[in-house]
């Protein structure tokens, strides 16, 4: 008899252990549904958001204002305007320049590194093969 009430204790134990389970798993999906019901809230104003600021910083510079247009209507602020926009370019087509030259030279570098790399692995294997 002892031994049919240990294995009636062993399944109620089972059983138990089985509700604890199932409840943390129902715990567990009802974060998760709270989860989801606010990503489905907040990710498309995300979205949205995040396309407009995209959009806006590829938006080209219209310099060809009139004098109608809204907005400053001297010719001379316009005049600066491009004059320092066509200095930055140039600061910008230097930089570019120079970033192609360090790309070009450690490209350079990078062939050598990984031959001196192969020669390296090779002569690692080579005295491995004569230490066995």
């Amino acid at each position: 008899m002892t031994e049919q009430h240990q294995h009636e204790g062993e399944a109620l134990h089972q059983v138990t252990d089985e509700i604890e389970e199932l409840d943390k798993l129902e715990e567990d999906v009802s974060l998760m549904a709270q989860k989801i019901a606010e990503f489905r809230e907040t990710l498309p104003a995300q979205l949205q958001n995040t396309l407009a600021s995209v959009l806006s910083a590829q938006r080209p510079v219209n310099f060809n204002l009139s004098d109608n247009d809204p907005g400053p209507s001297s010719n001379a602020n316009q005049e600066e305007g491009v004059v320092a926009l066509v200095e930055d370019d140039v600061a910008h087509t230097e930089k570019i320049e120079t970033i192609k030259q360090k790309i070009s030279s450690n490209d350079s570098a990078m062939l050598s590194v990984v031959k001196r790399m192969k020669d390296s692995i090779s002569d690692y294997f080579q005295n491995q093969l004569l230490l066995d």
